[in-house]
């Protein structure tokens, strides 16, 4: 029996004991994903499988089922089975880092240091279910594990540092919110997983539900020796896995496929190398061929060519041919010519990763974009102490300004850049589009807002409002002590009692009621409710480009600050919640890609139904402060006296104190002005389209939250 078997029979023996988990040979349906898992194992160097999906898909399930196949680790203290270490999304960052060992410090008087996480996942597979909403500051922490390959800790007194190199595996529902760009890049590889719309194959997939849940036990011994065959084959894959070649052919492949997407930095280059040579390993071949490397392009590039966070994710076939072919092609003429700098036919040296150590190829100093100052590594600078750092990986101008300062694309008269004639969606000619679709531009010039609801709330972590949080800038000191001990705080609090206590000399007497916490103020995010004026006055097609544009330009900046958003159009007979209140952005800008246009202006039903939803979403997120960014001309036409109840509507949400914005799109040589009027009826802050640049809309809003 091989090392391998040994570690599945002594993983499955003690599975018995407390539970029996689902077989990785009896899950159906994730081939594409199996394969992933498996090519990771056998090349840990990878870096990790980031996995995609719509709930109910196997995600959590494949990847726990990959844990007992793991080949045994081999350590100072001899042979264990690899661990796979869950890091749930509530952790703190001392159960992941680890800290102060409180229990040997009380007990022994002794200064120790208690591992976390990811010490516990050294060697082994970290797994993060949900990865997309782990707080900013555990992101932080796995950025700078995953490019140093070690945790260093300096803090409560400890100072600290070992050894961490680890697979990344995480799971996602992208409905739920995207991934930041820096943590996304770190994933070597990503799958997109869906439920299979074969009538079989959900059979099948239930059926072997139904099994395994009537009789775990027996249902595992139906595909133990499948899985301890794909186990031996792991094993036999990572042992391999160092003498395969990768000819100057095939390296040649990888750079044009690469180069071809634009993907940014080298780490794609090396993921591909790393992942074709794995997936010829797993197959049993000495030589990395074309279809390794397509493989590996299908798996390891989709995520790295999404330069906006409003692009879709995903490579499709038509695509990834055209790429292979020009590949091809140069490969061609390169081998034809001889003009490899390397050596024709020579084979290339490897990133390192033998099958000893699979997992030195982690060390930043073999990735070329792989150090903590690289673009996609190591910690981000915050506004207030808090980790940020969300800008999308395309976009080095301006935190601020996606567009850039410097965009050399020519602006209309709306302050957004003229992207195409036809992108308003409606008559080329100019004509309004009516009962007609929109369409969204690529980009916006126009700066995003820089504009925060007043006071300090204590909402989720974000980037755009103040907010206590714990982490951030220490403030000062508080009686609270959840947040951590403000030591000075604590000495002054106890210093004026030393008298009444009996001290005399010595070290200062302390009572539990001196103890202070540091009160911290971070960043938080918002909920961002956008009222969309579609109705046919709105529908000109220079206007609607404007507002569209316009919108895109606010959502990017959602985006950026970590927002939820929710979308209501406004058109014909009443208002509609296109989008619920979601973190994920991106859906967003599909749903106004989508959106309708024509007919009247029912505008005090779009304000009540964004009163309804933010009443609705205080209840289930109590801490989550509102926002309201209303664009429309003014000119209510819906129902019995349209403009007065608009204006009454208006005065219940200023009820709420909800912060608010007014972008008036009116234009032309007659203006009526009844955008500023709603304005000063929702105590919000105005401006007119032209005017939507950070600094207007950071003090209009910030006027209006005071006359509130």
């Amino acid at each position: 029996m091989s090392v391998s078997s040994v570690a599945y029979s002594e993983s499955k023996r003690a599975a018995s004991g407390d539970e029996v988990g689902f077989p990785f040979s009896a899950v159906v349906g994730q081939e594409r994903l199996q394969l992933a898992l498996t090519l990771c194992a056998v090349h840990p160097g990878i870096g990790g499988v980031l996995v995609r999906g719509e709930k109910g898909t196997a995600k959590s399930t494949v990847v726990r089922a990959l844990a007992q196949l793991l080949p045994p680790v081999v350590d100072e203290r001899g042979a264990r089975p690899a661990r796979l270490v869950e890091l749930p999304v509530g952790a703190t960052e001392d159960r992941v880092v680890g800290s102060l060992d409180l229990e040997r410090v009380l007990r022994d008087g002794e200064q120790a240091f208690k591992p976390g996480l990811l010490a516990a996942a050294h060697h082994g597979v970290l797994y993060v279910d949900e990865v997309n909403l782990l707080h900013d500051h555990l992101v932080d922490v796995l950025l700078d594990a995953a490019a140093m390959g070690r945790v260093h800790i300096e803090r409560d007194g400890v100072s600290h540092s070992h050894p961490a190199r680890f697979v990344l595996v995480g799971t996602m529902n992208p409905e739920e919110g995207e991934l930041r760009p820096q943590l996304l890049d770190r994933f070597g590889l990503t799958v997109d997983v869906v439920a299979s719309r074969d009538v079989d194959v959900r059979m099948a997939v239930v059926r072997r539900r139904l099994d395994f849940e009537a009789d775990p036990a027996g249902f595992a011994d139906l595909y133990a020796a499948a899985d301890r065959e794909v186990a031996d084959r792991i094993l036999t894959a990572r042992d391999r896995v160092g003498a395969v070649e990768l000819d100057n052919v095939e390296l040649r492949r990888i750079a044009a496929l690469c180069a071809a997407f634009d993907v940014d930095g080298m780490r794609a280059d090396l993921v591909v190398a790393r992942t074709a040579t794995a997936h010829a390993a797993w197959r049993g071949s000495l030589v990395v061929t074309e279809d390794d490397v397509r493989v590996a392009a299908e798996l390891a590039l989709p995520h790295r060519r999404r330069r906006d966070p409003f692009d879709e994710p995903g490579i499709s076939e038509e695509q990834l041919d055209q790429a292979m072919e020009q590949a091809a092609e140069q490969a061609a003429r390169a081998q034809d010519g001889g003009a490899d700098d390397l050596g024709k036919g020579e084979a290339v040296p490897r990133d390192g990763a033998g099958p000893q150590d699979p997992t030195a190829s982690n060390d930043p100093d073999d990735d070329p974009d792989g150090g903590p100052d690289s673009p996609g590594g190591g910690r981000d600078d915050s506004e207030s102490g808090n980790a940020q750092g969300d800008v999308p990986a395309a976009d080095h101008r301006d935190a601020d300004a996606p567009g850039g300062a410097d965009d050399p694309r020519p602006e209309n008269s709306s302050g957004t850049p003229e992207s195409g004639r036809d992108t308003a969606g409606g008559d080329p000619s100019g004509k309004p589009a009516r009962e007609g679709r929109t369409g969204l531009p690529g980009h916006t010039a126009a700066k995003p807002p820089r504009w925060e609801v007043p006071g300090v709330g204590e909402g989720a972590p974000g980037r755009r409002s103040r907010a206590r949080t714990r982490q951030g800038r220490v403030v000062r000191a508080t009686p609270e002590t959840g947040t951590g001990l403000h030591l000075l705080g604590t000495v002054f609090a106890a210093a004026p009692h030393q008298r009444s206590r009996g001290r005399l000399s010595g070290p200062l007497e302390f009572a539990p009621s001196d103890l202070r916490g540091a009160y911290r103020e971070g960043r938080e995010g918002n909920l961002v409710v956008f009222v969309v004026d579609a109705s046919g006055s709105m529908a000109a097609r220079d206007r609607l480009s404007a507002v569209t544009g316009a919108v895109v330009a606010l959502l990017r900046d959602a985006y950026q600050r970590r927002d939820k958003v929710a979308v209501i159009t406004v058109r014909g007979a009443d208002a509609e919640l296109v989008l619920p209140p979601t973190s994920s952005v991106d859906i967003a800008v599909r749903r106004l890609a989508d959106m309708r246009t024509g007919g009247k202006t029912p505008l005090a039903q779009g304000l009540l139904k964004a009163r309804e939803v933010i009443a609705r979403e205080q209840v289930r997120d109590p801490h989550r402060r509102p926002m309201l960014v209303l664009l429309t001309d003014g000119r209510a036409t819906g129902g019995t006296d349209p403009v007065p109840r608009a204006r009454a509507a208006a005065r219940l949400l200023a009820a709420r104190s909800v912060t608010a914005m007014v972008v008036d799109c009116e234009r032309g040589m007659i203006r009526l002005g009844l955008a500023r009027d709603l304005a000063a009826d929702l105590r919000a802050g105005y401006l007119a389209l032209g005017e939507l640049t950070g600094e207007a809309v950071a003090g209009i809003v910030r006027a209006g939250s005071r006359a509130a």
